[in-house]
């Protein structure tokens, strides 16, 4: 395509109308998978200890998501199939990790835990981002700026979890602590998986390991005796929407990052705990108003603003 044809689309993504617009729809959809993953377990009729149905549950969205993103790299002339065997292996241990091993530990403790307090926790995603990325990237060491923004996403996590009252679930390995793990070994993958972009397209790298995670998850599943679960129309609807949100946020997300400074967009990421909250709050009737969720919120949000105004690396795959 040349230079005249791109001007367009590259003038109409960086216009900030169309940045607020597309990288909010973008917090939107990652934020409602919270609610939807817990009414996938009702609609399915997954147990919370049953872990295998909860992996072939994930392994259907991620293969889906996957093989969605690799047709549209397809239809847009990447190299899909070019992959040496090294750059094949990398992607795939990616997968395996930053899909396979990071959703275990998310579906799970999503069944222990609420939306609301989920979507607050596994915004500490960015933050463990920073931590890693100090000791990882000689040129992205801690300053006062991030130093801030991480205490005051740590205390979120803090807040969130202080003084449960009597209608309140305690806070759990299973639940609250594995959403946590959720998040550190989605930024410790990511932090791999900025290292395997240098080699290839980004969308490609990631339809491959969303693919590869999903199928992982699914035999994970299978070889354990879980099962789908009860398929109606409504849950097959459910299901199919998580894999597209996956898709369609990427590549919007993807785009914006390719026609905009990274600081412009990311800023955006505050907004994922905050449409998660309350989107949980609507579809599954969870409190928000209660004072430590909004103070947990509000502490967390500020925290994002701060160090994505920093322009950290930017998570390759977002943790919902």
């Amino acid at each position: 395509m040349n230079a005249s044809a791109t001007r367009p689309v590259s003038q109409f993504l960086s216009d900030p109308r169309t940045v607020l617009l597309l990288a909010t729809l973008c917090c939107a959809l990652w934020g409602s998978s919270y609610p939807a993953i817990k009414n996938g377990y009702e609609l399915l009729q997954i147990a919370p200890n049953d872990v295998p149905s909860k992996l072939i549950f994930a392994g259907y969205r991620f293969l889906l998501a996957g093989l969605c993103l690799l047709l549209l790299a397809v239809m847009m002339g990447k190299p899909v199939l070019r992959l040496s065997p090294r750059t094949f292996g990398q992607v795939a241990l990616l997968g395996l990790v930053q899909t396979g091993l990071q959703y275990v530990f998310f579906y799970i403790g999503l069944a222990y835990t609420t939306g609301v307090r989920a979507s607050i926790l596994n915004a500490t995603t960015t933050f463990f981002s920073v931590l890693l990325a100090h000791f990882v990237y000689h040129n992205d060491k801690l300053s006062t700026r991030k130093s801030v923004g991480c205490l005051l996403g740590f205390a979120g996590v803090l807040t969130v979890n202080a003084g449960a009252g009597p209608l309140d679930a305690l806070p759990s390995v299973h639940g609250e602590g594995f959403i946590v793990i959720a998040a550190f070994v989605l930024s410790a993958a990511s932090i791999y998986g900025k290292y395997v972009s240098h080699r290839m397209d980004a969308m490609v790298m990631t339809g491959w390991q969303l693919a590869v995670g999903g199928l992982a998850l699914l035999v994970g599943g299978y070889t354990t005796g879980g099962t789908l679960g009860h398929m109606t129309a409504t849950s097959t609807l459910l299901l199919i929407y998580l894999a597209l949100l996956s898709a369609v946020a990427f590549t919007l997300w993807s785009l914006l990052l390719k026609y905009n400074p990274v600081g412009r967009v990311s800023v955006f990421a505050f907004l994922v705990p905050v449409f998660g909250a309350a989107l949980s709050a609507v579809f599954l009737g969870e409190s928000i108003f209660e004072w430590k969720n909004l103070a947990a919120l509000v502490l967390v949000c500020v925290g994002i603003a701060l160090v994505t105004r920093a322009q950290v690396p930017g998570v390759a795959s977002k943790a919902s």
